[in-house]
């Protein structure tokens, strides 16, 4: 429960803090501010439009749930917590004015290995009646499915149902698979007052998703092969659809997840009988319409000359298309809704020009929670009511932030050695406009088949605050630029990726007069790789090495896959050849100068802690100086404010300055 006084809604943004534990501002480093979590991990707007719910990151694990009316002067009322022993509260969305259903999230070790299983669960959202919406699963084996289901349809709200998806797994005593028996994901549309089902879709053992039309219709099923002879899954995803009134699974697409090719459908719009998705045209990821009639039909509905276009703009409870995203050196959203783009564009003029999402509506769509950001704003949440043209500030993301002066993230170019010239973001300590004599960071980003983008990053901010210039290079492998830019991804195309690296460290000091003498390099993930490898190939250039959760062997990441069925998978995107050896940090140790610091968590299940202890003792065997920090039981993301903030200090005292 609440240990703090009534608050007004109004007071929210500067009550948020408060609530997860922090204490007065001036009595914490900024280590502690910028390691902290958002404030708010996920926010909800009812189907009347006249409450909000919110989840609340606090100390640790904890997640709390908090109710508010959207009036003025509400209290916020806490109806939910976990405090991660028992899982932890990952987002929650309303079924009704008085009812909400959230999933859980959990991570465990079984057998040796790291297992992760999900639930969704309904409350009043006065609080009370709590019921499991998923269904009930054996974990006794490592083969069994701990998919605790997702929610596909909204649109029955007034009823007080659900259409989602649940997993039916039989086990015999011995928690091994039942020869014969039917098992799977299937549709059941749930009542999420009592738990009661009714079959919508009968459970396929190759099933991993479904999409539905935003109005109670199963339109399109999302299969993956496994096999059980030897543990791993197909490396192709096959989608079928079915026509209005069909019962009829037929053939639509097949999308390969290690090239990144093919039809990827992403919803449903039932008024064209269509489904849109992604696919590459012309060397770029573009939005495409296949129709659902039979005919086969497809259409470019848009493509943009220089970027991928890698998301669709979805709004209301029945989730209609309004429009496609893509990221230049900007994140763009061209809405084809005429009064949505309007509004939205009167929004960001209004906020000084940031970015505006629409993260959720009333059913009516007549209020609108809407989110703002910016470099300099970590995030915003605000109530809009269109009619009465009244925005109303509701829930600040990292209110530990608010009162300090964030710095500008300035899109520039650097050439590489061949020539290309990479895009990439640099960020000054506040009040500069160069990195003259300055200790510089390069930051490569995670995936690899990610890429950054402009806004508030928390931890380029921290080293910005610490007089660090930092720079975050899109180097190729990175996604979003097309096909060529990608050419065959991270690890296949090292070479490319860390030439463009290094380069960057170069720009730097030589462009931008930064302080060869205090030039490091950080990576989180795939940038841990980056960082490592990066000290392999340039071994002069970078003073300091700190990779966090890093892949540093890719032999054995495919051996690691493979164990985790994953391995048809990675041995198609890692490949096989000379680049094994030569682009892995561990099999080359030895030619690393530079110090290295590491971070990793022990429950890490994308990539596992035993990759960074690999490198440590490859590195430790070569006399060189390395260290390790493991937190136990986090995962990928080091997911406590407490780790990151621990984290970030260890990082400041290791890098020169």
């Amino acid at each position: 429960m609440m240990r703090r006084g009534a608050l007004p809604l109004c007071a929210l943004v500067a009550a948020v803090p408060a609530l997860s534990g922090a204490v007065a501002q001036g009595a914490v480093d900024n280590a502690a501010r910028f390691g902290a979590l958002e404030s708010i991990r996920d926010v909800s707007l009812s189907p009347d439009g006249t409450r909000i719910a919110f989840i609340e990151n606090g100390e640790k694990l904890m997640r709390r749930l908090f109710v508010v009316d959207a009036t003025e002067g509400a209290t916020p009322k806490q109806i939910l917590s976990s405090s991660g022993e028992d899982g932890f509260l990952s987002w929650c969305g309303w079924v009704t004015n008085a009812r909400l259903a959230c999933q859980t999230y959990q991570r465990d070790k079984l057998a040796g290995e790291i297992v992760a299983a999900s639930n969704l669960i309904a409350i009043d959202a006065a609080g009370g009646n709590l019921k499991s919406l998923s269904n009930r699963r054996s974990a006794r084996s490592l083969y069994a499915d701990f998919r605790g289901g997702s929610v596909l349809d909204w649109s029955a709200s007034e009823n007080g149902s659900l259409l989602m998806t649940r997993t039916y797994v039989p086990e015999n005593n011995t928690g091994t698979f039942i020869a014969g028996r039917s098992e799977g994901l299937g549709v059941d549309r749930v009542d999420a007052a009592n738990g009661t089902s009714k079959r919508v879709e009968a459970p396929n053992r190759d099933a991993i998703y479904y999409l539905s039309d935003g109005h109670g219709q199963v339109r399109v099923m999302a299969t993956q092969g496994y096999s059980q002879n030897s543990g791993q899954m197909d490396p192709a995803i096959r989608f079928l659809y079915r026509g209005k009134g069909d019962s009829v699974w037929k053939p639509l697409s097949i999308y390969d997840i290690a090239s990144e090719q093919g039809f990827n459908p992403l919803a449903i719009d039932p008024a064209t009988d269509r489904v849109y998705g992604l696919q590459s045209v012309e060397g770029r990821k573009a939005v495409v319409a296949m129709a659902l009639d039979g005919s086969g039909a497809v259409t470019t509905v848009f493509k943009h000359p220089e970027v991928d276009i890698d998301n669709i703009v979805r709004v209301g409870r029945n989730g209609r298309i309004v429009g496609v995203s893509y990221a230049t050196d900007r994140r763009v959203s061209v809405l084809t809704d005429p009064a949505l783009a309007k509004m939205t564009a009167a929004l960001s003029k209004v906020l000084g020009g940031k970015q505006i999402m629409i993260a959720d509506a009333s059913a009516d769509e007549s209020r609108y929670l809407i989110r703002t950001s910016s470099d300099v704003d970590p995030g915003q949440y605000f109530l809009f009511d269109p009619k009465a043209k009244e925005l109303r500030p509701l829930l600040g993301e990292r209110d530990a932030l608010a009162e300090m002066t964030l710095s500008p993230v300035r899109p520039v170019t650097y050439s590489a050695a061949d020539g290309a010239m990479v895009p990439a973001y640099l960020t000054l300590p506040p009040g500069r406009n160069d990195a003259k004599g300055l200790p510089a960071i390069v930051m490569p980003h995670g995936g690899p088949s990610a890429r950054d983008e402009w806004g508030f990053d928390w931890m380029a901010q921290y080293f910005a605050q610490a007089g660090f210039a930092v720079l975050q290079p899109n180097f190729r492998g990175s996604s979003g630029y097309g096909d060529e830019w990608y050419q065959k991804n991270g690890f296949k195309s090292w070479k490319a990726a860390m030439g463009d690296v290094t380069d960057g460290g170069r720009w730097l000091v030589s462009g931008q007069g930064a302080d060869p003498a205090k030039l490091s390099i950080v990576g989180w993930s795939y940038g841990g790789y980056a960082a490592l490898q990066s000290g392999v190939v340039a071994p002069d250039l970078f003073r300091a090495i700190v990779a966090i959760a890093p892949v540093t062997d890719l032999e054995q990441l495919r051996t690691e896959e493979g164990d985790a069925g994953g391995g048809a998978i990675n041995a198609r995107f890692i490949g096989t050849g000379p680049h094994i050896r030569e682009g892995s940090p561990a099999q080359n140790a030895g030619a690393i100068k530079a110090p290295v610091l590491m971070f990793h968590g022990t429950f890490d299940q994308n990539v596992r802690v035993a990759q960074a202890r690999t490198m440590k003792r490859e590195l430790t065997a070569k006399g060189k100086r390395v260290e390790l920090v493991e937190y136990p039981e986090l995962g990928h993301s080091l997911e406590t404010g407490e780790a990151r903030a621990d984290m970030l200090r260890k990082i400041s005292a290791f890098l020169p300055k």
